[in-house]
């Protein structure tokens, strides 16, 4: 019986320690509007065109389509000397993808030398970090 009560007793011990560690690796979820680097610079895969500078790739949760949905904050700027248009393109680990073009209408002209544009894009029916993200910022032709 006190062996019983021994083996018992080293199994619970394991199986909490078992716990713990896992509980640790699942982190915390950033809250609703935080925010966070979407990935590690390592799981970070950029394909940037000469035209253009990163000025931020951020995420944040924010409510839409009923849920918290992740949001991908892309700000471009064009380090060239003429006018551009940009495609961005985001692909996530688990198959999914977003992207643009930046400006998206022309109608007010295209981005000058030296100016920065913005667009945040949202990914329907992720409600948690990726793992790994390629982004791809190509030039449009005029």
């Amino acid at each position: 019986m006190n062996r019983f009560k021994e083996v018992s007793t080293w199994l619970l011990v394991i199986l909490a320690a078992a716990g713990l560690a896992l509980a640790g690796c699942a982190g915390a979820k950033p809250k609703p509007g935080e925010v966070f680097s979407c990935v590690k610079e390592s799981k970070l895969e950029k394909t940037i065109a000469p035209e253009a500078q990163l000025e931020e790739f951020s995420c944040v949760f924010k409510k839409k389509w009923g849920s918290e949905t992740l949001h991908f904050n892309v700000a471009i700027k064009n380090v060239s000397n003429t006018d551009q248009r940009f495609k961005v393109n985001i692909f996530l680990d688990n198959g999914k993808a977003v992207g643009g073009l930046l400006p998206r209408k022309i109608k007010k002209g295209l981005v000058k030398p030296g100016q920065t544009a913005k667009f945040v894009y949202p990914v329907k029916g992720m409600d948690k970090e990726p793992k790994a993200i390629m982004l791809i910022v190509k030039t449009m032709g005029k």
